[in-house]
């Protein structure tokens, strides 16, 4: 790869969209809201993950980023490493055409629209709306999510008469700050996640759920329906009043779950099942095919339901090819810290064949020491205070930064691998320029090496191979001043 160019790409191209990134680094969190802190109060725990911070994001972009362990929170984007973690974050993504809603599910959706509908309704427009015996045989033999999802929406009614005894409404609606969006989080954190009323705030929510770096739009797909992309909230009213809301990424092809939240009126209504059905039938109905619902945590026991989604599929971190999260994967995390099915294959293939011991990675049989979660804490709570030292780090080196290329960061390209990518065409912005350079233009370039940790070169290097090498073509590194890079 030494001295070739993997991409076409030049400074002045204004036809491809780029993705706007500004690198951070790989650094460790000291404290995780998935297990225990010490008892001092300071956690002896270990987080890492790779962090960035991007202006603009392409849709599509985000989407292969996502297929590499990337998540947002906010304009902050960051890659865990499974194989350093107290708690592996692992990637999951949902099949929304071939997803069977379990006996569990369809109950919680049916309970929800005989409340929302009523008796009166169900008797009234059973007589003037009498379905064929067709119709109430296929409606008792199959369980057509798309059709159940919309079954107590006053928009799918039939005119009144009959009317039901609530009204029930979803709008997909900008990921834009509003006062009763920030009620309804204000309530989901004090009451449902018992969080401080000194640690939410308004700021804190637009943050984190209501400034996204992706580009709002539209693709067409093949059936020449056009699908959204961007960051939205699907919110839920009942009677007018805001219930819930689903933070969403629309991405090329998929759904990707980033919050949910709702009022603690309707928690006996199962919203936590209803917007998850909700969001994979808008996959299903939409043409986005999967759906993303956000990292699993084995270990945590809040996240266990997740795999009562199926058919899920589970990211390989070194191979980054989908498993199907079955119950031999599920047995492998009840067995070891961190797994990787490729890695547990090879293994089991050396023992048949006895090619010699395994890895003693792979001989790690401990099972996870978080037997007690810290049951007050869910994953954008423990995200605050992660993000508090990221922030800072914007500034200078923070005191717990590792080197990325020396990481052995699953997936991620080693130090040696990284010497024999050419980024001399690397796009980048700064404020002495008003145009794109090349990094081959910086006066650093030839005299630095990316084994100088720290250095510009190295932090190019790392943002590079945390992204992946045959992407750079669709990233341009934003070394501009913070309001600049909004602006």
């Amino acid at each position: 790869m030494a001295g070739t160019s993997l991409y076409v790409q030049t400074p002045d191209d204004a036809a491809a969209p780029l993705s706007y990134i500004y690198p951070i680094g790989y650094s460790n969190s000291t404290e995780c809201g998935y297990c225990r802190a010490s008892s001092n109060g300071q956690s002896d725990k270990k987080r890492w993950s790779y962090y960035a911070v991007s202006s603009s994001l392409e849709p599509a972009f985000y989407q292969k980023l996502v297929d590499r362990f990337w998540r947002r929170s906010g304009t902050l984007l960051y890659r865990p490493n499974q194989k350093n973690s107290c708690c592996p974050h692992y990637t999951l993504r949902l099949d929304s055409a071939q997803y069977k809603p379990t006996k569990d599910q369809r109950q919680a959706l049916n309970r929800f629209n005989r409340h929302i509908l009523g008796d009166t309704y169900a008797r009234d427009a059973a007589r003037l709306y009498p379905r064929s015996r067709e119709q109430v045989r296929k409606r008792n033999n199959e369980f057509d999510l798309v059709s159940r999802v919309h079954e107590s929406e006053a928009k799918y009614l039939n005119g009144p008469p009959p009317a039901p005894s609530h009204e029930f409404t979803v709008t997909l609606e900008p990921d834009s700050y509003t006062e009763e969006k920030y009620e309804i989080f204000e309530n989901y954190q004090r009451v449902v996640h018992r969080e401080p009323p000194s640690k939410i705030s308004r700021g804190g929510f637009r943050r984190f759920l209501c400034d996204s770096p992706l580009k709002r739009g539209v693709i067409v797909g093949a059936d020449r329906t056009e699908r959204k992309l961007g960051s939205y909230h699907q919110c839920y009213r009942i009677n007018g009043k805001l219930v819930a809301v689903g933070v969403l990424d629309l991405l090329p092809n998929a759904v990707s779950a980033v919050y949910f939240m709702y009022h603690e009126s309707i928690h006996s209504l199962n919203p936590g099942k209803l917007g998850a059905m909700r969001e994979i039938a808008l996959a299903r109905e939409a043409g986005y095919r999967w759906w993303y619902p956000g990292y699993y945590v084995h270990t945590c026991a809040k996240m266990r339901y997740k795999v009562e989604y199926r058919p899920q599929y589970v990211l390989d971190p070194e191979t980054l090819q989908w498993d199907l999260l079955d119950k031999e994967m599920l047995a492998l995390y009840d067995k070891y810290p961190y797994v990787s099915l490729s890695r547990e294959r090879e293994r089991q293939r050396k023992s048949i064949n006895g090619d010699g011991a395994a890895d003693a990675d792979d001989d790690k049989q401990a099972s996870s020491n978080h037997d007690e979660e810290k049951e007050e804490d869910d994953p954008l709570k423990a995200f605050y205070r992660k993000l508090q030292g990221q922030i800072k780090a914007l500034e200078g080196q923070d005191e717990d930064e590792g080197f990325l290329l020396t990481s052995d960061m699953p997936g991620i390209p080693s130090l040696a691998e990284m010497e024999e990518v050419d980024m001399g065409g690397l796009l980048l912005k700064s404020d002495q320029h008003d145009r794109f350079i090349q990094a081959s233009e910086l006066v650093i370039w030839d005299s630095e090496e990316i084994s100088q940790h720290g250095r510009l070169k190295s932090r190019i290097a790392e943002l590079v191979a945390a992204v992946g090498p045959d992407l750079m073509g669709e990233i341009c590194i934003d070394f501009r001043k913070k309001a600049n890079r909004l602006s």
